[in-house]
């Protein structure tokens, strides 16, 4: 054994307390699990709402004009894109701040998940709420004639919102990244 997990099983004898302390903080992280079984369920009603909105594009195709198509089809890609959010919050989450899903040989193992930290979901998650933003946005201008000037203006500003959000948190980040890689280069160099 050597001094410094001498130095910490003392720790632990001389003060119960913090140990139990330690222990309880360190489980509550499980009380998000139930959170993330209810963003699956919630991926499940997204499914349905796919193939109730897929089965009314099937059957009304011939009584629907391009433009109705194009909105339809949009709100498609829109639930697909929402339940892409969804995945990424669910295993990225999970994977994140509750265990590990222990994936490593799996082949069907996301690519993104092997590097994934709370930082890049940030802005994997920024960039679908700006995908997502933008489907609703175009979807606003191919039926512009049906929405209010004040209904637009504010898609707009929120959408805008959305990109500069993301924009501030790719920039703190790559700010954080360069300052941890030249803290370490001046740890190397001592």
């Amino acid at each position: 054994m050597n001094p410094t997990d001498q130095t910490k099983t003392a720790d632990i004898k001389r003060n119960p307390s913090l140990t139990f302390l330690a222990q309880l903080i360190f489980w509550s992280r499980w009380l998000q699990a139930p959170l993330y079984l209810g963003l699956i369920v919630a991926q499940g009603v997204y499914v349905y709402q796919f193939m109730v909105e897929l089965y009314h594009l099937v059957l009304g195709v011939a009584e629907h004009n391009e433009a109705k198509i194009m909105l339809i089809v949009l709100g498609l890609i829109d639930v697909v894109m929402i339940a892409n959010l969804l995945i990424m919050v669910i295993i990225g989450g999970y994977e994140t701040f509750v265990s590990r899903l222990n994936l490593r040989e799996h082949p069907d193992q996301p690519q993104w998940l092997a590097h994934i930290s709370a930082t890049t979901m940030k802005i994997k998650l920024s960039m679908a709420l700006i995908g997502i933003s933008s489907i609703h946005l175009l979807k606003t201008f191919i039926d512009a004639d049906k929405m209010s000037d004040h209904t637009i203006l504010w898609q707009v500003v929120i959408h805008v919102t959305f990109l500069f959000s993301a924009i501030a948190m790719a920039l703190t980040d790559r700010m954080m990244s360069k300052t941890l890689i030249e803290a370490r280069g001046s740890a190397d160099e001592l």
